[in-house]
């Protein structure tokens, strides 16, 4: 396929799949509701000492949370849906290639989950007083944007389980909790045991996370923003292997539909 095919086929499935997580009663109420639960809960817990710099530490957190939410349970239950309709076959039988297909998914689910972090940041500011003080706010758009993006190609890999193995899509909900609290979304990586921090220096999220607040705090966010890039293609790559790897399991053992 040529490059503007793929970009027409990306931004199709991106907009179908958009129009259909905003008529999803769970997947809106999950989106407006939930993240403002995350976010009270923390500046709660945060705001006890009365530190300015905690609550801002807090708020941003809560507020990056909030995607890894909308992506490791929305996004792997959008192709376990596709199934239920029916209509995964046709995914995985169409000329486009199925990694686009999953990745344009992913990718709508993110748009959607980056939603959740605005209004986290709103919530923060009107209820708990917190003031993001911004000196490089492109930068700080760039962090974000990474952050986005990473948090989107973990979605993938997770995602592609589901394509073979029907109860995937639990994994990926037990994963929500390790994820955030690894990647020092609401816990700073320095006070997790050292046998874990490699762990967390292993998932892009972490990086994405660390660049925010970097930029915020006035330093330099360049190197966090190149290791979260990098480990972004490493994984998006992964993800192909193992979308081409499963569909050849699941064509050898007729088993795609699971039925």
């Amino acid at each position: 396929m040529t490059a503007g095919r793929v970009l027409r086929v990306f931004a199709i499935t991106w907009r179908m799949h958009m129009k259909m997580l905003h008529r999803s009663v769970f997947d809106g109420v999950m989106q407006v509701v939930w993240p403002l639960f995350f976010a009270t809960a923390a500046l709660l817990i945060y705001r006890v000492h009365g530190d300015a710099d905690a609550l801002v530490y807090a708020a941003l957190g809560a507020s990056v949370m909030t995607i890894w939410t909308a992506i490791s349970t929305t996004a792997s239950a959008v192709l376990q849906r596709e199934r239920g309709f029916g209509t995964l076959e046709l995914l995985v039988a169409a000329p486009a290639p199925f990694p686009l297909s999953i990745a344009a998914i992913v990718s709508a689910v993110s748009t959607v989950g980056s939603y959740g972090m605005l209004a986290t940041l709103v919530w923060a500011r009107l209820l708990f007083g917190v003031e993001l003080h911004l000196g490089r706010p492109l930068l700080f758009a760039g962090a974000v944007a990474a952050t986005v993006l990473s948090f989107a190609v973990l979605g993938f890999v997770l995602c592609v389980t589901v394509v073979r193995y029907r109860v995937a899509w639990a994994l990926s909900g037990l994963l929500e909790y390790p994820v955030w609290l690894v990647c020092g979304f609401l816990v700073r990586t320095g006070l997790l045991p050292e046998w874990l921090r490699p762990l967390s220096w292993a998932l892009p999220p972490s990086w994405g996370m660390a660049a925010i607040r970097a930029t915020v705090e006035g330093a330099n966010p360049w190197r966090q923003l190149a290791l979260c890039a990098g480990l972004a293609v490493a994984y998006g790559t992964l993800g192909v292997w193992l979308t081409e790897t499963i569909l050849r399991s699941a064509r050898k053992n007729a088993a795609l539909s699971l039925s």
